[in-house]
């Protein structure tokens, strides 16, 4: 008899076999991260030799701090995060090394401004920040206890730049003594965990009660009304601004989120037509952005008018300048863009620099950073987890395509920075932690379930707030009752949080096992707020 079967033998015949161990895989994170650094630091003596022809004189120093963050960064996921996703920080550091190399080649053509230290240095304070978070948050659920005090920051860090003059149009900055933040960057992570938690404690509510339009249920007002009351104050704040791009970036992910929770396909195209609409009404009443909708319908005209190419069409020419595989790292004419080359327009370099081929492959780091944002989602079960992780996910994955979007003249330009690539000080230190707060909730969806455990890791009561039907479930599942466990695990996995109702999709709701899960009280079946 094999150790396995004597073992199976002495086992009671009710207790349930250990699950395998999940490969924690830092080691695999550790190699990437060497590839990450090396690809950066090859990118920056590239950059020196084709405009030097030599070694550029700060490679070492450059190699060696980027090295440095990666390994604290590395160091803390491994001894306080040993579960979470191998892929994000790998990824993170890529992005990061990437866009440092793009200013220091753009620094080489603006010997007045140099932003590549200054870009050094807020990478080294966003990696901070990373390790604070991953070293001191050990539950995200923590943060659903706070989701009201998320939102009135978030407004108030919307605010507070209406204050400040207009720079360039938009008053999206604080300036004081030479020193600028932008805090609509992080008011963005607030109001993601805000709409989070306040959608995963009503989310039975809104995708079951209300009236009905169609083949629309549209929930009550005493349900839906504050979370729009917020996103409204917001949009309003951020037009008096008038930084439509983070509006639309909020907008996005109300209603991504919305349409997580609820699992209706009618949300998207709600809020497509309202979006439609306010952008129409917009971009016809508002000065500034109606003179970049003429400039997107007509990108050519400065040309036609004697004025010469304006920024879209550079950032145009740059693209095809570019062709399939780029005219090389340092040897584009992207300068020619003008003063927002190392920010908005600093896609346009890297499309006439590295090519078509260049630009496929860093979409496709995008998607990898979204697609493992995604997947730790599907490893929880309790729904906050769930709507943070797919929220924060979506957060690069909507500037992305805004941002590659107003470049390339697909939609009209917005101002936002690309994320980890772009110049911008608050950008990276905000991307550092949306990457932060990944990993620690793929640790949690990653981390072994105790064999008596049930639901495993992710399930238990949403912290504060008013927990949904999975949430309120899933808070007996750590006393390690097998039936409250499995009734967490079926609660999740019918409100569209659970793995299964997330492969066959969002169109419609996934079956109950009724036959595994104790019957419920006559009273939570009949009413209507049972969800909340």
């Amino acid at each position: 008899m094999t150790a396995m079967a004597r073992a199976a033998a002495a086992r009671p015949a009710d207790t349930p076999p250990p699950l395998p161990l999940l490969p924690k895989r830092r080691g695999i994170e550790l190699a990437l991260l060497v590839g990450a650094v090396l690809i950066s630091v090859c990118g920056y003596l590239v950059v020196g030799l084709a405009r030097g022809h030599a070694l550029p004189g700060g490679a070492v120093r450059y190699g060696a701090g980027l090295a440095g963050l990666a390994l604290l960064a590395h160091l803390a996921v491994r001894f306080r995060a040993p579960y979470a996703d191998p892929l994000l920080l790998p990824t993170a550091v890529l992005l990061n090394g990437l866009g440092l190399v793009l200013i220091f080649r753009l620094d080489l053509d603006t010997p007045a401004d140099h932003a590549a230290p200054t870009q050094l240095m807020w990478s080294t304070v966003g990696v901070g920040l990373f390790i604070a978070v991953v070293v001191l948050l050990r539950d995200h659920r923590v943060l659903q206890r706070y989701a009201y005090v998320c939102a009135v920051l978030a407004l108030l860090l919307m605010a507070a730049p209406i204050l400040f003059p207009a720079i360039n149009g938009a008053k999206i900055w604080i300036r004081i003594a030479g020193f600028s933040i932008q805090p609509g960057e992080f008011a963005k992570v607030l109001i993601t965990v805000f709409f989070a938690a306040y959608l995963a404690a009503n989310r039975s509510a809104l995708a079951h009660t209300g009236r009905r339009m169609g083949r629309l249920r549209l929930p009550t007002g005493r349900v839906l009304g504050p979370i729009v009351a917020i996103w409204l104050i917001s949009v309003a704040v951020l037009v008096l601004e008038r930084d439509l791009g983070t509006s639309l970036l909020f907008f996005g992910i109300f209603v991504v989120l919305l349409y997580v929770a609820t699992g209706r396909i009618g949300w998207i195209a709600v809020g497509l037509i309202l979006a439609g609409v306010g952008a129409a009404a917009v971009g016809t009443l508002e000065p500034h952005v109606h003179s970049r909708v003429e400039d997107w319908q007509h990108p050519f005209a400065g040309i036609a008018a004697g004025r010469g190419p304006g920024q879209l069409a550079q950032s145009l020419f740059a693209f095809a300048a570019g062709g399939m595989l780029g005219t090389g790292l340092g040897q584009g004419h992207s300068y020619l863009i003008g003063f927002a080359m190392k920010s908005d327009f600093i896609l346009a370099t890297f499309g006439e620099e590295l090519g078509l081929a260049g630009l496929t492959a860093l979409f496709l780091l995008y998607a990898l950073l979204v697609a493992r944002g995604y997947r730790a989602a599907l490893g929880l079960r309790d729904p906050f987890g769930s709507l943070l992780a797919v929220g924060l996910a979506a957060l690069p994955a909507l500037q992305v395509f805004v941002i590659a979007g107003g470049v390339t003249g697909l939609i009209p330009l917005t101002g936002m920075a690309m994320p980890f690539l772009a110049q911008g000080g608050s950008s990276v230190v905000t991307n550092w932690i949306i990457i932060a707060l990944l990993l620690r909730i793929s640790d949690r969806a990653r981390t072994p379930r105790p064999e008596g455990g049930g639901a495993g890791s992710g399930s238990g009561s949403g912290v504060g707030g008013r927990s949904g039907a999975g949430a309120g479930a899933s808070a007996g599942s750590a006393s390690g009752s097998p039936a409250r466990s499995l009734v967490a695990q079926d609660a999740g996995s019918d409100a569209g949080f659970g793995a299964r109702s997330w492969v066959v999709g969002f169109l419609k709701p996934t079956r109950s096992r009724a036959q595994d899960r104790p019957p419920a009280s006559a009273e939570d079946a009949a009413s209507p707020e049972a969800g909340r």
